[in-house]
């Protein structure tokens, strides 16, 4: 495969998931990790990616770049799944929000007015909150993962013990109808989890690029999701294995 077409492919990835692995970029694509490390330090000095310690970040996703609407992956598709999400937000409840820029998005979409307590361990996401005069913002607090950009560890998952809020958005990378939400870093699984347990109900907001994908660690199966919205529409054939597993679809 020729140098160009493994960067197309590496900036999809990356752009789909926003976070990706060097070493999966190079079982994929058949070649050494190596090439790979090569391959994200070129697109990363051209200031199309973010190269990251194992791996890389889309530019969307990381909160020292531009984190314009041009940054971000499938922003159309994006805005369209914040604009239904917003429908499940009420005023006065108390909502938990991990990271992820479809997550970003709803933020972004909120009305003004909007009264309601949100709790996020999402650095992106707490900042973009303080734009809102009306919603209480509580940051679960505990170590930074500068890959990620969520606190993770003791004292996160402390906090999430002691909570029971009305709604979850929980970031999607990879869900898949047998294999259910997965994700390939330890530490934000066992945040995701504990987001789960926190929640009275889970919504999984994803563009459609991600679903029937899974990776090497277990969220949750599939029925821990109780609500799943896609850019597509409700009666998509493509959502007819998530509805069969009795997960409402929007």
């Amino acid at each position: 495969m020729k140098k160009d077409e493994r960067h197309k492919l590496i900036l999809h990835e990356v752009e789909v998931h926003n976070r990706v692995l060097l070493t999966d970029l190079a079982s994929a694509l058949k070649v050494s990790p190596d090439t790979i490390r090569r391959d994200i330090k070129e697109l990363d000095d051209l200031q199309k990616l973010k190269k990251v310690h194992g791996g890389a970040v889309s530019n969307g996703y990381n909160i020292n770049g531009q984190n314009t609407l041009v940054d971000i992956y499938a922003v159309e598709s994006k805005i369209k799944i914040a604009k239904k999400a917003l429908e499940l937000i009420e005023n006065d409840s108390v909502v938990l929000i991990s990271g992820g820029t479809t997550n970003l998005e709803l933020i972004r979409q909120l009305p003004q007015k909007l009264q309601a307590t949100f709790f996020t361990p999402s650095l992106p996401i707490a900042i973009e909150l303080l734009s809102h005069p009306e919603i209480e913002v509580i940051l679960i607090g505990g170590r930074l993962s500068k890959e990620s950009q969520i606190a993770v560890g003791g004292s996160a998952l402390n906090i999430l013990s002691e909570i029971k809020v009305d709604i979850c958005f929980l970031g999607t990378g990879y869900l898949d109808p047998i294999n259910g939400l997965t994700e390939f870093d330890w530490e934000v699984v066992q945040m995701k989890k504990a987001m789960i347990n926190a929640s009275k109900k889970v919504v999984s907001l994803t563009i459609s690029e991600k679903l029937n994908s899974r990776q090497r660690y277990k969220i949750c199966e599939i029925q821990a999701i109780n609500t799943l919205i896609t850019e597509l529409d409700a009666e998509d054939p493509h959502l007819m294995p998530y509805k069969n597993q009795n997960i409402e679809i929007i």
